[in-house]
């Protein structure tokens, strides 16, 4: 029996490791929470480590992929959406890094043999010189904080930048009128009332130019503004601000006119169209907004690009028709065939003549060579579309053209059609023959067929660029013009009738026309609405925005 004891009060020993002094286990405690501490510092820095590399690669991949954009073109109709979700997944990985970074160094702090993890963060630019410095001076100290003395002697001083924002300041300017009585003949002299932009109107250009912009420029409904101010201190009604939008309107339609006749007087114009979503009777009807953009900057021409802007409530083609009723030149455009009329021989006051765009050419091929795409689609368990390899080489071929434009884009008319006949002209030809060949092995109505006609059928337009150094291989100049009206879709859903459209293409037409030439739209707009009154038609032209740049350097 005592044998049986010992080995219990053995067992009890074995499984109970900790000591009976109480000193004993706060030392034991102590190191546990010190191993504890040390392991979640560690954890902390691995976490952190992981996000922080994540967030590299994220960064050197979007990096790669604007590199290949800017090397290779809109390669992928996708490529821009791409850079913007590339952009935004960036964005969160590098807030989980911050946050980390600062979770490990906490974790660090508890303990002294686990050094904090170091994260390479993004390098920041210096602050730019215009922007005001505020000195904010730490008073130093009066005596030697170590021996107490008074004779302290300035060797220097170390400055921390820090940028801050001043909340939107708001003001009422009143502009007082004296009246003066004459003293001899009693009469009363009154300086006269200055010009408004709105007729007896309270709002001043800035104010405008703000409401305006951010209505067609940042796609901000009126009603959104209006609460925005509200929240601000400012209530203004939603009909009050309307009313202010349709008198700038009427104010700036003289520029808008003037863009307009700079436009049709190209000699060469990129066309195209885009949906706009219109308030009808108890539905919403699908009108149009229509951009012809004149840029000659890729043939190393000196004229200012614009954008022209026209709404119609339908897509018939009596629109381009009137839109161009009086000019004639080279219409880079789609297959629309509201612009067959345009083409027509003989047609008056002068022929139009067609070029096609190899960006909706080549995207037809995309479409059937997308890889990746497919990729995708397996991997969601959808049903992934047939890859051809005949349109991966028909897009591969036209890429070979489109490293060649790249080449020699902003050069002289002159120089690009002679490197286009000595370098474009034979992979037109083999481009042909292979086209031609691959379309007899093929059903009629196969996609690649399709994509084949649509090439074959309209190959002098295609092959207009090899005639003409002007020409551009692709109507991506229109395509960018317009791509504010679908990121506006997003925000406003609708016009609210065809005046509200036409409205738009001028306002449109004015911004986009300032962003083509490097001008900001809000500033520009300012300065107009504020000159506009006093200036003479005559002078209306230096208020351009191509000229109010030159002014304003």
């Amino acid at each position: 029996m005592a044998a049986f004891y010992d080995s219990i009060r053995f067992m009890d020993t074995a499984v109970s490791p900790f000591p009976d002094d109480v000193e004993a286990l706060k030392a034991l405690l102590a190191a546990t929470l010190q191993r504890a501490d040390q392991a979640e510092a560690q954890l902390a820095n691995a976490q952190a480590q992981a996000s922080a590399t994540e967030a590299m690669i994220a960064h050197l991949k979007l990096q790669i992929a604007k590199l290949r954009r800017e090397q290779y073109g809109a390669s992928a109709e996708r490529s821009r959406r791409l850079l913007d979700q590339m952009e935004l997944q960036l964005e969160d990985l590098e807030g989980d890094a911050s946050e980390d970074d600062l979770a490990a160094e906490a974790a660090a702090a508890k303990t002294s043999s686990v050094p904090a993890f170091e994260r390479k963060k993004p390098s920041r630019k210096p602050f730019p010189e215009h922007l005001p410095r505020e000195r904010v001076v730490i008073p130093a100290p009066c005596s030697c904080p170590a021996c107490g003395g008074n004779r302290l002697s300035k060797l220097g001083e170390d400055v921390t930048e820090t940028l801050e924002v001043i909340p939107r300041a708001w003001k009422i300017i009143q502009t007082v009128r004296e009246k003066f009585s004459c003293r001899d003949c009693e009469t009363i002299t009154q300086p006269p009332v200055p010009f408004h932009v709105v007729p007896r109107g309270w709002a001043g250009p800035g104010f405008l130019a703000m409401l305006l912009f951010e209505k067609y420029g940042q796609h901000q409904p009126l009603n959104r503004q209006a609460e925005r101010f509200a929240r601000e201190g400012v209530p203004l009604a939603t009909s009050t601000l309307a009313d202010q939008v349709g008198a700038a309107a009427f104010a700036l339609m003289p520029l808008y006119r003037l863009i307009e006749a700079h436009v049709l007087t190209a000699q060469r114009l990129h066309g195209d169209d885009t949906t706009v979503p219109v308030i009808a009777k108890g539905k919403t009807d699908t009108a149009r907004l229509w951009t012809y953009v004149r840029d000659d900057r890729p043939f190393g021409s000196a004229d200012p690009p614009a954008a022209l802007f026209y709404y119609s409530r339908d897509r018939r083609g009596e629109h381009p028709r009137a839109h161009l009723a009086s000019w004639s030149g080279i219409l880079q455009a789609d297959a629309y065939g509201g612009y067959s009329e345009l083409y027509a021989i003989g047609r008056e006051p002068g022929l139009i003549m067609e070029a096609g765009c190899f960006a909706h050419a080549r995207r037809k091929f995309f479409e059937l060579a997308d890889v990746e795409a497919a990729a995708r689609r397996r991997s969601r368990g959808e049903r992934a579309s047939h890859i051809y390899p005949i349109a991966l080489e028909a897009v591969q071929r036209i890429d070979a053209l489109f490293d060649i434009e790249r080449a020699i884009n902003g050069k002289g008319a002159s120089e690009r059609l002679a490197v286009r006949q000595d370098l474009s002209a034979p992979l037109v030809v083999e481009l042909h023959a292979w086209l031609t060949a691959q379309l007899a092995k093929l059903s009629r109505n196969h996609d690649l067929a399709k994509a084949i006609n649509y090439m074959l059928r309209r190959w002098d337009a295609f092959t207009r660029f090899l005639d003409d150094g002007r020409i551009c291989l692709t109507n991506n100049a229109a395509e960018r013009a317009l791509r504010c009206v679908p990121l506006g879709r997003k925000a406003w859903l609708f016009c609210g009738s065809d005046r509200g459209g036409q409205r738009a293409a001028v306002f449109y037409t004015l911004i986009q026309s300032a962003r083509l030439n490097d001008i900001d739209p809000q500033a520009w707009l300012a300065d107009v609405l504020n000159r506009i009154a006093d200036c003479p038609v005559s002078c209306l032209g230096d208020l351009l925005p191509w000229n109010w740049g030159l002014c304003q350097a």
